[in-house]
């Protein structure tokens, strides 16, 4: 098994900065992508970015990536989302999650998760 634990949210105010952190432990051989998504209330899980470890490849959604920047460590099994100039509407659970092989942005081909971290951006 693999376990995901995800650091970093909180509240923040418009235009403020984040940098969320996921740790993955266990059978840590198992996973060569690792992503992070995020759902608000009421809205389904939204694919934010994504590392794979063999390809060495980031994707990252476009509606973010002027703001949002995905970076790993390989040797820590971390992944990170640095988040600039956070909007209300960037206000979420985030999550972490993590599978065998890189494939589709669909939240259900991904077979590991975090509990999730609340991100909350209010003036």
């Amino acid at each position: 098994q693999v376990q995901l634990v995800e650091s970093g949210g909180g509240l923040v105010q418009p235009g403020d900065s984040l940098r969320l952190s996921c740790a993955a432990s266990g059978q840590t051989l198992k996973i060569d992508d690792m992503a992070w998504f995020r759902q608000a209330p009421g809205k389904s899980r939204e694919f934010i970015a994504s590392i794979s470890w063999s390809g060495r490849t980031i994707s990252t959604r476009d509606s973010v990536k002027d703001r949002f920047t995905l970076s790993g460590d390989n040797t820590k099994n971390a992944v990170y989302l640095q988040m600039n100039n956070l909007k209300p509407e960037d206000t979420a659970v985030y999550y972490c999650a993590a599978r065998p092989t890189q494939g589709d942005r669909l939240w259900n081909e991904y077979d590991y998760w975090g509990q999730g971290t609340q991100v909350t951006v209010s003036s």
